[in-house]
């Protein structure tokens, strides 16, 4: 592979880093870079930064050790941000985040100026963040949309409702009856069953969105309680699609 001289990868992997516990956060960021620019043209501190992604001027100057696992992780973002790279690859940056770090996030990542390689079960975050999407389909094959995660599920959608009205005289007969054998009844009950909870889930995880908007920043055990249950749904919500697609590919 042959990396451009300008190219600076910035790689954040859910593992996390291993920091001295006994350093102050604030050198933990500054053993990086001093300061950073960001993509308005602005050249930031690493003190600046760090408040940005709420850690007050108090925190800063405390001690590893004195960190949550939430705070560690926000700071082993802050670390690979300082590193100012041009080349961004996130695995899982939404896991462990409280939701304020979450829209901070959000808000940086759409100024980044950069390219951004994502890998996340956020489904919110991917579709408001990603344009291309790899698609594994197994075997080594990957396959490349270029859209969003919503809009890919749509197209599969479509196709399959395209496939479902073809006109039964359009493909030859022995093909037709080997089309109905694939699926059980069992299966082909599991299938519909799956896309009305599909729509349920779905349905929940707005509202509940929604819901976030109406409430006062202040009240974080609301605030954590919802976005928790929205993380649970969006869990529950990737298994049922992952069987959808499993029944549907077999019913082709």
């Amino acid at each position: 592979m042959s990396v451009g001289e300008t190219t600076v990868y910035g790689y954040y992997k859910q593992g996390g880093l291993a920091f001295n516990e006994k350093e102050r956060v604030i050198d933990i960021v500054k053993s990086d870079a001093e300061y950073i620019k960001m993509a308005d043209g602005q050249t930031i501190s690493a003190s600046q930064l760090l408040t940005l992604f709420l850690f007050p001027p108090k925190k800063q100057h405390g001690m590893v050790e004195k960190l949550s696992g939430g705070e560690k992780k926000r700071l082993h973002l802050m670390k690979v941000l300082m590193q100012n790279p041009n080349f961004l690859i996130l695995d899982e940056p939404t896991n462990d985040l409280d939701i304020d770090t979450l829209n901070v996030l959000e808000e940086f990542l759409e100024n980044f100026p950069g390219v951004l390689i994502l890998v996340s079960h956020d489904r919110y975050l991917l579709d408001k963040m990603s344009e291309q999407l790899f698609i594994m389909e197994g075997n080594g094959e990957v396959s490349i949309y270029n859209g969003n995660y919503s809009e890919y599920r749509l197209s599969l959608e479509q196709l399959k409702d395209k496939a479902d009205k073809k006109p039964a005289s359009a493909a030859p007969a022995p093909i037709v009856k080997e089309a109905t054998k694939k699926l059980s009844y069992k299966e082909q009950k599991e299938l519909e069953d799956s896309e009305a909870k599909i729509a349920t889930l779905e349905a929940e995880i707005e509202n509940l969105s929604a819901s976030l908007n109406s409430i006062d920043s202040s009240n974080y055990k609301e605030i954590e309680k919802i976005s928790t249950e929205i993380k649970d749904l969006n869990t529950e919500l990737d298994e049922v699609m992952e069987r959808w697609l499993s029944l549907s590919e077999k019913n082709n």
